[in-house]
């Protein structure tokens, strides 16, 4: 598995948030209050979805599946001039990003984590960065089916 490195610019995201762990995972409940709504965020560019992590600094130097971090169910935005109640905006910086092409169930995703973050990385010339991770569920995503695609981003800088 192999990534691409892209450059990303600034977007602009609205949508929903919850803190949760990996322990206690609550993404199931996170989209399905955002899902019904998404239709109400007027502004967006195209029809993708953000599953966005932001995660501490120290989040992966020792990981604990009960180290809280926020998820976001968002879709990018042109501008923030009309924000539903109940949702929220965020500016996600622009910078490098491994962009990885993910073909299953969301369920099984972990293994790839895992191959992405202890053996593709510690091997690359990159690191992580400390801006959030996210996942873009286009088109050919098909919630917990093997054959739904969706591309992994990973926050990456170079070695020094």
């Amino acid at each position: 598995m192999k990534p691409r490195i892209e450059n990303s610019p600034e977007k602009k995201l609205i949508g929903k948030r919850i803190t949760m762990a990996f322990s206690d995972n609550t993404t199931g409940e996170l989209w399905k209050s955002f899902m019904p709504r998404r239709k109400e965020i007027v502004n967006n560019i195209g029809n993708d979805l953000y599953s966005m992590q932001l995660y501490g600094p120290q989040f992966f130097t020792s990981f604990n599946p009960d180290a809280a971090f926020e998820k976001w169910a968002a879709i990018e935005v042109t501008d923030f001039k009309t924000v539903p109640d109940g949702m929220e905006t965020f500016i996600l910086h622009g910078g490098l990003y491994a962009i990885f092409e993910y073909k299953g169930s969301a369920n099984d995703a972990s293994e790839t984590f895992r191959y992405i973050l202890g053996t593709w990385l510690p091997a690359s010339e990159y690191e992580l960065d400390e801006r959030p991770h996210f996942e873009i569920l286009g088109g050919k995503y098909k919630n917990n089916d093997p054959d739904s695609e969706e591309e992994i981003w990973i926050p990456i800088r170079k070695k020094v």
